[in-house]
């Protein structure tokens, strides 16, 4: 008789496949999340930087431009100076200066045209002559006829009378002379400015003037005026932007200094609403309304700019909806109305 010993379950035969080992289940990397979060934190630092190095150099060229600009134009009336007096080589090279930094410079390559031309042609020397004792009596009559002029506010008589005083006995009266061309240049100039707006003109005789001693502090800023308001008109239609920066600074001190067709305030007026326009068609809506505001400080927009306004108005400050509240109503409670009691 056979004993029984426990469990007579049969025992299921092995697998290989039961005998593989268990692989443990990987957790996701965190050092992995933390170095993609630096790496991007990095990244907009640095483009952040790169940004405001760009604007720091767009600033930086803008201003080289403008001092290159104004040194360009006080080369320009140091030439036509020159030229005027024979300096003709020196001339050329201050005009050949100017094309190379800007070959479109108003007036320059036509001046320089003319110098080439100029000194080519040989100048006559005279034969030297024998002279007596020279006769101060002409010259006595050119300082009278000079002398009469400037109290007739005659400027441009004066200054070919002393001229002529110069030629008849350049050491006559020296200092009188000396000080009478000072006065003369300088009230020539400054007319020719103000009141004939031949603005080129008016600079060359403050500067024959300054030879003569220096200028007072109205013509020196009558002359920075002129030569801003040359190279303001030189971006005329080409750059807005440009016309705007020195209109604004001739129409803030010399608003109606004019080149002969238009003053500066009307210049500025013209370059705020002509940019304004241009801003407008690019969708700058609150760049473009800010140059319609401050033109219309100045004069009356036309129709296309004034509705070009109303709309980057719409476009940059839109309106905002103010909410509804309904009125709430009390409901009074009933009141109970008495009845007669029944008999």
């Amino acid at each position: 008789m056979s004993e029984h010993t426990g469990n007579t379950q049969p025992i299921r035969p092995v697998k290989e496949d039961d005998t593989q080992p268990i692989k443990p289940v990987g957790k996701p990397s965190r050092w992995r999340s933390i170095l993609i979060s630096i790496l991007g934190f990095l990244l907009l630092i640095g483009l952040g930087g790169f940004s405001g190095y760009s604007s720091g150099i767009n600033v930086r060229k803008n201003a080289e431009d403008s001092i290159i600009t104004q040194q360009l134009s006080e080369q320009f009336s140091f030439a036509l100076v020159d030229i005027q007096f024979g300096n003709f080589e020196v001339a050329r090279q201050r005009l050949e200066f100017i094309i190379a930094h800007d070959p479109n410079f108003p007036g320059a390559q036509q001046k320089l045209t003319e110098v080439l031309v100029m000194s080519t042609i040989p100048t006559a020397t005279p034969a030297p002559t024998l002279t007596s004792t020279p006769d101060s009596s002409g010259a006595e009559n050119a300082f009278q006829r000079a002398q009469q002029l400037i109290s007739a506010q005659d400027w441009a008589g004066a200054v070919t009378a002393l001229d002529t005083i110069r030629k008849l006995d350049p050491g006559y009266k020296t200092a009188q002379v000396d000080g009478m061309y000072y006065f003369a240049l300088r009230n020539q100039g400054y007319d020719l400015i103000t009141k004939l707006g031949n603005l080129e003109g008016g600079i060359y005789y403050l500067t024959l003037a300054e030879r003569f001693g220096p200028l007072d502090n109205s013509a020196i800023g009558l002359r920075e005026g002129a030569r801003a308001y040359i190279t303001g008109a030189s971006f005329w239609e080409l750059d807005w932007e440009q016309a705007i920066f020195y209109f604004e600074q001739v129409g803030a001190n010399w608003p109606s200094l004019w080149d002969g067709t238009m003053t500066a305030s009307q210049r500025y007026f013209i370059a705020l609403t002509s940019y304004g326009d241009e801003l407008f068609t690019k969708q700058e809506y609150c760049a473009a309304y800010e140059l319609y505001l401050t033109a219309s400080g100045i004069g009356t927009l036309d129709g296309n700019s004034a509705n070009n306004s109303a709309q980057a108005y719409a476009q940059c400050y839109p309106a905002t909806e103010v909410p509804v509240v309904e009125p709430t109503t009390t409901e009074a409670a009933p009141t109970e109305v008495p009845t007669a009691a029944t008999p």
